[in-house]
């Protein structure tokens, strides 16, 4: 292990690379870091003299990224749908990801009263499949935001974007003129401002729409 040598290091961060765009949930990154290592391990076949190596993942690259230019230009259909606070599939689906949900908010009480007055429950569709749910209390003319989840296939920012740049429009028309929410890690703040909210003096972070 002493003598290691840079093509060695080079032939395992390119398997390493490989192997962890197995494990990405994320189509997007999977073929990313796919694209990484194919194209790294391609150079360590080329430099060791391995040319069977480095044409299969020479191939391999291309082909990644032939599907990620594909994936760019492919036209994705989003759609909001309010529902019931107490709709059974709201329940399901909250029970089936809540140990997900508790890593984000770890606030958030799946069973507060659902009969309490401007509750707004909605869940965001990405090509007819239930991609994120949206709870929260509607005061005045803001909405506090307990829950914006996303499922972990679909965090590519694509969702949050949609619900909270494209359909202002379905908030104003419940009344919403600004949105508060809470980022309980440092992870759903960064995505918090990604997506267009400012941090306010609280700590909360505030969405005019």
């Amino acid at each position: 292990m002493d003598n290691i040598s840079g093509l060695q290091i080079l032939g395992y961060a390119a398997s390493i690379l490989i192997a962890t765009s197995l494990l990405m949930r994320s189509i997007v990154r999977l073929r990313l870091f796919n694209l990484a290592g194919s194209a790294t391990m391609s150079l360590y076949g080329l430099l060791i003299g391995a040319y069977p190596v480095a044409v299969l993942n020479l191939l391999t690259t291309t082909i990644n990224l032939v599907q990620l230019a594909r994936l760019q230009r492919r036209r994705e259909i989003f759609r909001t749908i309010e529902i019931s606070p107490d709709s059974p599939y709201l329940e399901h689906f909250l029970s089936v990801q809540a140990a997900d949900i508790a890593s984000f908010f770890p606030r958030f009480q799946a069973d507060r009263a659902v009969s309490e007055n401007g509750r707004l429950v909605a869940l965001v569709l990405r090509d007819l499949m239930p991609a994120g749910v949206l709870i929260g209390s509607i005061r005045c003319e803001t909405l506090e935001v307990e829950l914006d989840y996303v499922m972990p296939q679909f965090r590519d920012l694509k969702v949050g974007r949609f619900l909270f740049r494209d359909e202002a429009a379905f908030f104003r028309s419940r009344g919403v003129r600004e949105i508060v929410s809470f980022a309980d890690t440092e992870k759903h703040a960064q995505y918090l401002k990604r997506i267009g909210f400012t941090r306010a003096d609280d700590g909360t972070y505030l969405l005019v729409v």
